[in-house]
C-alpha cells in the first residue's frame, strides 16, 4: 500500500479530523455571505389563461371553479418547496387586451407559471413577450393542446418549458430550477485582473442572459485588503487548517498563514461588495509578484461553503459553477483535462479543489497541504476525492451555449501518476473513463477548462437550458 493511501486508514482518518464537516475543523467567519439575496426563495408569478367562451375540455366548464381547484393544489406545492420558491399573482386572463395591464403590474419576478384552463385561451407567446420573463407552462390533461406550441416558441428565442402532467408532484424537479434562476439573477461576481476591461463583453453577455452582476478590482485593491487582515486571526485559522490535514509537505508555516490571511481578506471584500463569487487572473499576478498570497486555499473553502472561488479569472467556469452548484448542492472542480485515448480515459487535474465534492452538506474528503505544483510555492489542498462515482463535466461555451458530458471516476490522486504523491500535473486529480475519448478529443472546443460535479446532472442542466434560454450540447 502506498504511503498516501496508508494515510487514509480508518484510525488515521479519524485522528486527522478529515471526516468532519469543514465547519468543525475550520470555523468560518462572515456567515452573512451565505445569507445574501441570492439565497432567498425565487418569486414565481402564476397566471391563468382562458377565454370568454370555452370549447375544450367542454363548453360548460366552470372556469372560476377550475382555477380555484388548481390554486388549492399549487398552494400545497408552494408549502412543500417554501425554501426554493414562492408564488405570487394568480390572475385569470381571458382576453388579449388584458395582457399589457397585467404585465405592467408585475413585480420583481424570476419566472412565470402559465396555466391554461381551456381552449381557446389567451396566447402564451404574447404573455411571455409582455412579461419578459421565463415561463413554465403547466399543461394538465384536457386543459388544451397548448403544449404543442412550446417547442416552437423556444426555437423562436423564448425562454419556456412545459410540464404536461396530472401529478403536482412533478413540480419537484422544477423547484431547484426556480431557485437557480433567482440565484443567478441576484448573484455578484468579483473579478480581479490587471486589465478588467477585456472581460466586460463576456460579463455583459451573462448579465443580459441571467441578470448576474459583476464588480471589478485590481491587484492593488487585493493587496490593501490583505494588509488590513488580522495576522493573528490568520495564524489561528492556519493552525486549525493544518491540524485537519493528513500531512503538510512543502509549504512553510508562513505560506499557510498567508493563504488563510488571503481568505480573510477575500471574505471582507465579498461582504462589503455584497458578492458571493470571486475570481482572479491569478497566474500573471503571482508571477509578477503582484498577488499577496496564493488564493487556492481560499477558493477551496469558499466552494465548500456553497460560495464560489474560481481560478484564473475564468468567467465561464465561474458561471458554470454557479449554475450547477446552486441547483445540486455540489461544488465544482475546475479542471485542466488530460486525454489518454489508449485507455479511453480523461484525467482531470487542478491545484484548487473543494473537499466537499460529494455535497456541501456532507463531510469533507481527506487532504494534504502542498505547494502550487507549477511554481512550487504557496499552499494548496491536494484533495483525495471520491472514486467509483459518476461525474458531470460541464462548461459554458458562451452565455447561451453549455457543453456537457458524463464520466466514471476510476481513480483519485494517488493512482493517477502511479507514485505516492502523484507529482505529475496539478495537485488534485481524478482519472475518469468516458464513452469515447477520441471523439471528444477531435471535437474539443471552447478553451481548456471544464468543471467537474459529482453525480449525473445532465437532465437537470437540459431542463434549466429550456427554461433559462441556453442550448445544451453533449460533447460525447
Amino acid at each position: 500500500m502506498s504511503e498516501l493511501l496508508a494515510c487514509m486508514s480508518r484510525r488515521r482518518f479519524g485522528l486527522t479530523l478529515c471526516g468532519l464537516p469543514l465547519a468543525a475543523r475550520f470555523p468560518l467567519p462572515a456567515a452573512d455571505l451565505e445569507n445574501g439575496p441570492w439565497s432567498e426563495p425565487a418569486v414565481v408569478e402564476k397566471v391563468y389563461l382562458s377565454a370568454p367562451q370555452v370549447h375544450w375540455p367542454r363548453p360548460t366548464l366552470d372556469v372560476q371553479k377550475e382555477v380555484a381547484g388548481v390554486d388549492q393544489q399549487l398552494a400545497e406545492v408552494e408549502r412543500k418547496h417554501a425554501a426554493s420558491f414562492r408564488f405570487t399573482g394568480g390572475k385569470l386572463l381571458t382576453r388579449g387586451d388584458e395582457i399589457e395591464s397585467w404585465a405592467k403590474g408585475l413585480g420583481d419576478v424570476d419566472a412565470l407559471l402559465i396555466i391554461p384552463i381551456s381552449t381557446p385561451s389567451v396566447s402564451i407567446a404574447a404573455v411571455l413577450d409582455a412579461a419578459g420573463a421565463p415561463g413554465l407552462v403547466f399543461s394538465r390533461p384536457f386543459a388544451g393542446h397548448h403544449w404543442s406550441g412550446v417547442a416552437g416558441m423556444r426555437k423562436a428565442g423564448r425562454r419556456v418549458d412545459v410540464l404536461a402532467t396530472s401529478s403536482y408532484g412533478d413540480f419537484d424537479v422544477y423547484a431547484p430550477v426556480f431557485r437557480t434562476m433567482h440565484h443567478l439573477r441576484k448573484s455578484k461576481i468579483l473579478v480581479g485582473a490587471e486589465n478588467t476591461a477585456r472581460y466586460q463583453a463576456l460579463t455583459g453577455g451573462f448579465t443580459k442572459q441571467y441578470g448576474t452582476s459583476f464588480g471589478y478590482f485590481s491587484y492593488d485593491d487585493l493587496k490593501a485588503e490583505f494588509a488590513a487582515a488580522d495576522p493573528g486571526q490568520a495564524q489561528r485559522e492556519a493552525d486549525r487548517f493544518t491540524r485537519g490535514a493528513l500531512k503538510v509537505v512543502e509549504p512553510s508555516p508562513g505560506e499557510i498563514r498567508d493563504a488563510l490571511r488571503f481568505y480573510l481578506a477575500v471574505q471582507k471584500m465579498m461582504v462589503r461588495e455584497k458578492a458571493n463569487a470571486f475570481t482572479v487572473d491569478c497566474f500573471p499576478g503571482l508571477l509578477a509578484r503582484k498577488m499577496p498570497a496564493y488564493p487556492c486555499i481560499a477558493w477551496s473553502h469558499l466552494n465548500d461553503r456553497g460560495l464560489y472561488g474560481v481560478c484564473e479569472g475564468d468567467i465561464r467556469s465561474t458561471m458554470t459553477q454557479m449554475l450547477v452548484t446552486s441547483h445540486t448542492g455540489m461544488p465544482g472542480f475546475v479542471s485542466d483535462p488530460v486525454f489518454d485515448v489508449s485507455r479511453n480515459e480523461v484525467i482531470h487535474a487542478h491545484c484548487v479543489a473543494a473537499t466537499k465534492m460529494g455535497g456541501i452538506q456532507g463531510p469533507g474528503s481527506p487532504y494534504i497541504v502542498r505547494s502550487h505544483l507549477e511554481t512550487n510555492e504557496g499552499a494548496v489542498l491536494q484533495v483525495l476525492m471520491p472514486s467509483g462515482r459518476t461525474i458531470t463535466v460541464g462548461e459554458f461555451a458562451d452565455p447561451r451555449k453549455f457543453l456537457v458530458s458524463t464520466a466514471e471516476v476510476t481513480g483519485t490522486t494517488a493512482e493517477v501518476s502511479g507514485t505516492p504523491d502523484a507529482d505529475g500535473g496539478c495537485r488534485s486529480k481524478i482519472r475518469t473513463r468516458v464513452s469515447d475519448a477520441q471523439k471528444w478529443l477531435e471535437n474539443y472546443s471552447s478553451g481548456l477548462h471544464r468543471v467537474i460535479f459529482y453525480g449525473d446532472h445532465v437532465a437537470a442542466i437540459e431542463r434549466m437550458g429550456r427554461l433559462m434560454g441556453f442550448e445544451v450540447v453533449r460533447e460525447i
